[in-house]
């Protein structure tokens, strides 16, 4: 796949969430409906300004363990919500692997936890580009 190549997860025919990965950028794309309910906007990072990328196998149980958040909280199910601090976001499907990543130079942003099934792909490509 080329670098600024779209990854589209369709997890359920009512998500929308879009992971796009570039050389300059990861920008992760949520649905209106998401952006309402989770009380959050799209998220946009320099690549420069990513750190600690990991996968997690299970990021509900992660998300669930979070601390307290605002935003949409389905138990389990579906999580697109921060922490009350705003320096962790979640955005979270049951069933799908997540990606991790530290934020750097991103006001009080610290920490982004998104679901996709091409986590295991997205984290070597950036670990690639940091390596």
């Amino acid at each position: 796949m080329r670098a600024g190549a779209s990854l589209r997860d369709r997890p359920s025919s009512v998500s929308r969430v879009q992971i796009e990965l570039s050389d300059q950028r990861l920008e992760i794309r949520l649905a209106l409906w998401e952006k309402v309910l989770g009380l959050m906007r799209d998220i946009r990072v320099a690549r420069a300004d990513i750190g600690d990328v990991r996968l997690v196998e299970n990021p509900m149980r992660e998300a669930m363990r979070g601390g307290m958040k605002a935003g949409l909280r389905v138990p389990w199910l579906l999580f697109v919500a921060r922490t009350l601090r705003l320096d962790r976001v979640f955005i979270v499907r049951r069933g799908q692997p997540g990606l991790s990543f530290t934020v750097r130079n991103h006001g009080p942003l610290r920490s982004v936890l998104v679901s996709t099934p091409r986590a295991s792909e997205l984290v070597e490509r950036l670990r690639e580009a940091s390596g």
